[in-house]
């Protein structure tokens, strides 16, 4: 029961996480189109760095899921 647990704790990590790199690549598209303020594309830019370490830190599904 704790592995299932520790899975299904890591998934929803990991679509979280997903859904910010998403949302923050949406921004710099639109802020890219829009010639908005450099300042405010580098600050996209550093959070989307960011969620991209916390993914890469968060690491592989702690069990396979299948099997």
């Amino acid at each position: 029961m704790g592995v299932e647990r520790a899975v299904t704790r890591w998934y929803v990590r990991r679509q979280q996480i997903q859904q910010d790199i998403d949302t923050l690549q949406a921004r710099l598209e639109q802020s890219q189109q829009d010639d908005q303020a450099l300042v405010e594309r580098a600050d996209i830019e550093r959070q989307l760095a960011e969620a991209r370490a916390r993914l890469l830190t968060l690491g592989s599904c702690p069990k396979p899921m299948m099997g």
